[in-house]
Order: structure tokens, then C-alpha cells, then sequence
């Protein structure tokens, strides 16, 4: 699709991170921005960046989206104040820390509530306004580990499910007689405060989970990994593109493509799952990926 000023661009988790590369990258095609985010600081400094760079009409809101009522108001406040909505990006994101199977429940609801019912809430509240508005794009931000699990077991689960819904959304609208694209955002390791997502802990699922005994080590290598990533504005840019080029796939690290393509074969030759760096034929680069996935999944299993 095409975008210009005339294109309302919504996005979820804007404060930081990808979110706000988002932001910028939209902002940067004239776009129209709506940015939502649960850290009002953050975020302040984020729109005044984002309007100080291009010039551009934005709107800010305190939302949490693992609040249905809270994304139907972020959803009505954008058409209230734009007359209409053709992108939304869902990509409001977090990471628990605390053992998943051992450790309080709260770190699974919270997981889930941001990453599975965040994006299935955005959705929701907005494709009947992209239809309404004659056609646009859903962008729903999955991970990596959507396709290859071993960043941890609740995260894992959410964007695996995150994968999987948008796929469906995916044939939903292909036979749409108003074009709605949809592209679904795997990225592997961006510099994000993603590592310390839990920040923003909300209050009523009361005391914030700590690293357990062991979790140091797994942590470690990732934020390490994550310093190491890929920009967050390199990532927007793709995503961008896509919208663009109604593409439906973003994968800005192919090397972790790889990785996932291995573990598919082993799952139709039915063998059990075995580390990553175990997977047989994968090339230096990608071998060098897997050697880092293994790390940090040998990291999780010593807890």
C-alpha cells in the first residue's frame, strides 16, 4: 500500500525498542502516528522526538494492551482524532524473568497477556476500522522464537501463538473484497530493552518475579546477544517495506531461518528436539547462531 500524510499509523509498545524505530520510520514517510505504550516517560520522549524529526501529526496514549477495553479506547481515540485508521502495528512486547515451571504463575500471565492477547486485542479493536476506512495493513510483531523455541518457555509460547493467528488473519483477508495486508515480524537479536522488560511490572499482579538461582548465566547470554543485535531502525525500515510491498514475512536475521528450516526437517523425520548446534549441515554463519542458541538454552535447562 502506498503511505503518505494522509496514512494513520498505530503502534503498540512506541516507547522504545522497535516500537519506536516504528515510529520514526513511519514518521519519516509523512504517516499520521498514534503511539501507545504503558511508560508515559518513555513515551513523552518519544513523540517529541518522533515530531521534532518529521514534522509529523501524532497522538499518545497510556495503554496497556493486555486490556481489551484499553485497545478498544486506543482504537476509538485514533478514529475520533484522525477520522480513520489504515496501519496497526502490534508490537508491544515483554520477557518474564522467574522459574516457568516452579516459579509464580503472574510471570505467565503477564507474558501472555502483552504478547498473545496484546496483538489478538489489537486486531480486534482495529481491523473493523481498517475495513471501515476502505483497506489498510496489520503488521503483529512475533519473534524468532515463534518459529524455534528456546528463549524461554512462556515467551516462546506466546509468539509461537503470535505466528499462528496472524497466519490465520493472513487467509482471513486474502479473499477480503477490501485489501487489508497482513505481515507478521520475526526478528532474532535487536538492541531492546526487551531483557528488561519487567520495568514495567504492573502493580496488581503484585510482587515482580526475580531471577532464580541459575537464571543468571541464561541472562547473561542474552543480554550480551541483544547489545550485540541488530538496530532497531534497520528492523522498522523492513517493516515499512513490507507494508509497502504487501509482504507478508519479516525476517531480519536469515541466519535464525536457517536454524528453524533445520528444526522443521527434524520434526517431519520425527526425531526429538535436539540443541540447536547438534542440527547437522547448517553453514559457518549459521553455525555460529546456533552455538549462541545453544548456549543460552543449555543456560535454561541448568537452572
Amino acid at each position: 500500500m502506498d503511505l503518505s500524510n494522509d496514512t494513520v499509523v498505530v503502534i503498540t509498545g512506541a516507547a522504545s525498542g522497535i516500537g519506536r524505530a516504528m515510529a520514526n520510520s513511519f514518521g519519516a514517510a509523512g504517516c499520521k502516528l498514534v503511539l501507545a505504550d504503558v511508560n508515559a516517560d518513555d513515551l513523552e520522549v518519544a513523540d517529541g522526538e518522533v515530531r521534532a524529526s518529521h514534522k509529523v501529526d501524532t497522538l499518545t496514549s497510556i495503554t496497556d494492551v493486555s486490556k481489551a477495553d484499553q485497545v478498544e479506547a486506543l482504537a476509538a481515540a485514533t478514529v475520533d482524532r484522525f477520522g480513520a485508521v489504515q496501519v496497526i502495528c502490534n508490537n508491544a512486547g515483554v520477557a518474564g524473568k522467574g522459574d516457568p515451571w516452579l516459579g509464580p504463575i503472574e510471570t505467565w500471565e503477564w507474558t501472555l497477556g502483552v504478547n498473545l492477547w496484546g496483538v489478538i486485542h489489537g486486531v480486534r479493536a482495529f481491523l473493523p476500522r481498517i475495513l471501515e476506512a476502505g483497506g489498510g495493513h496489520v503488521v503483529n510483531t512475533a519473534s524468532i522464537a515463534g518459529l524455534f523455541p528456546g528463549f524461554g518457555p512462556a515467551y516462546d509460547a506466546s509468539k509461537h501463538a503470535v505466528v499462528a493467528l496472524t497466519e490465520g488473519l493472513y487467509h482471513a483477508m486474502e479473499p477480503s473484497p477490501i485489501p487489508v495486508g497482513v505481515s507478521c515480524l520475526c526478528p532474532g537479536w535487536v538492541r531492546t530493552g526487551i531483557i528488561d522488560a519487567d520495568r514495567n511490572w504492573p502493580d496488581e499482579l503484585g510482587e515482580r518475579p526475580e531471577l532464580e538461582a541459575g537464571q543468571e548465566v541464561l541472562f547473561n547470554y542474552i543480554r550480551t546477544a541483544i547489545e550485540e543485535g541488530m538496530q532497531p531502525a534497520a528492523v522498522a525500515d523492513m517493516v515499512v517495506s513490507a507494508v509497502r510491498k504487501n509482504r507478508y514475512w519479516v525476517f531480519p536475521h536469515p541466519d535464525f531461518v536457517e536454524i528453524a528450516m533445520d528444526r522443521f526437517h527434524s520434526i517431519g523425520e520425527g526425531v526429538n528436539p535436539v540443541m540447536p548446534n547438534e542440527s547437522p549441515g547448517l553453514p559457518p554463519r549459521e553455525q555460529m547462531v546456533a552455538e549462541t542458541m545453544a548456549a543460552v538454552m543449555a543456560a535454561l535447562e541448568a537452572q
